[in-house]
C-alpha cells in the first residue's frame, strides 16, 4: 500500500486507481496548463499549441505520463463511506469532509513498495519519469483517521461513523433552524 512520507498508509495500493481526470483538461479536450500556464513549462505548452492544445493523453488516457497530471478533490462527499459536507455560514468549525493525499511526489520520496521490496505496481517507474502529481479525494475526518491509522481503504464497503452521523445531522439541524422564514410580526410581536 502506498504510504505517505511519515509512513502512514494512504488507503490505495494505486493513487491513479482512484484519481478521476485531470484538473487541467477543459470540457472540449484541451490543456487548461498549457493555455494558461505556458512560462511554466514552455517546451511542453509549445508541444501541446502545435497540437491545437489538445490533451495528449485523452479524458481515458494515461495519466501518469502527463508531466503536469493533478487530480484534487471538490470536497462534498467521503469518498469512502459516503457521508456528505455539511457547511455552516459564519461559522468555522471543522468540516466534516477533509482533502485526503493518495500521492505525495517528490514530498519525501514515499514508499512505493509493499515491504517486502517488490514494487506495488507495474507503471510505478513511469511515475519517475513524469514528475510528482498531486491526487486528492474526500474524506471524512473519521474515515481519514482510520485510513491513516489502520489498515481501511478508501475501497472499502463503509458506513459513516456513528459520531459522524450525529454531527452531521446538528448542523443541519442548525441549518433549518436558521433558514426558517419568520415575518416580521412574528418577531418582533410583543406578545409572544
Amino acid at each position: 500500500m502506498e504510504r505517505t512520507p511519515d509512513g502512514t498508509p494512504v488507503g490505495v495500493d494505486d493513487p491513479y486507481d482512484v484519481a478521476g481526470i485531470c484538473d487541467h483538461l477543459t470540457d472540449d479536450g484541451r490543456c487548461r496548463f498549457a493555455l494558461t500556464r505556458a512560462g511554466d513549462d514552455p517546451a511542453f505548452a509549445a508541444e501541446r499549441h502545435a497540437d491545437g492544445d489538445a490533451c495528449h493523453v485523452g479524458p481515458e488516457g494515461n495519466w501518469r505520463a502527463c508531466p503536469h497530471y493533478r487530480s484534487t478533490t471538490d470536497g462534498r462527499e467521503c469518498a469512502r463511506c459516503g457521508l456528505a459536507e455539511v457547511r455552516l455560514a459564519h461559522e468555522s468549525a471543522r468540516p466534516l469532509v477533509e482533502e485526503h493525499h493518495l500521492s505525495y511526489g517528490d514530498a519525501g520520496d514515499g514508499d512505493t513498495t509493499d515491504g517486502d521490496g517488490t514494487a506495488d505496481g507495474d507503471d510505478m517507474t513511469e511515475l519517475d519519469d513524469a514528475g510528482p502529481h498531486e491526487i486528492t479525494v474526500a474524506l471524512c475526518r473519521w474515515c481519514h483517521a482510520k485510513v491513516h491509522g489502520s489498515f481501511a481503504r478508501i475501497g472499502d464497503d463503509a458506513s459513516p461513523d456513528p459520531a459522524a452521523i450525529a454531527e452531521r445531522e446538528s448542523r443541519r439541524a442548525k441549518e433549518h433552524t436558521e433558514s426558517a422564514f419568520e415575518t416580521a410580526s412574528e418577531r418582533y410581536d410583543p406578545d409572544k
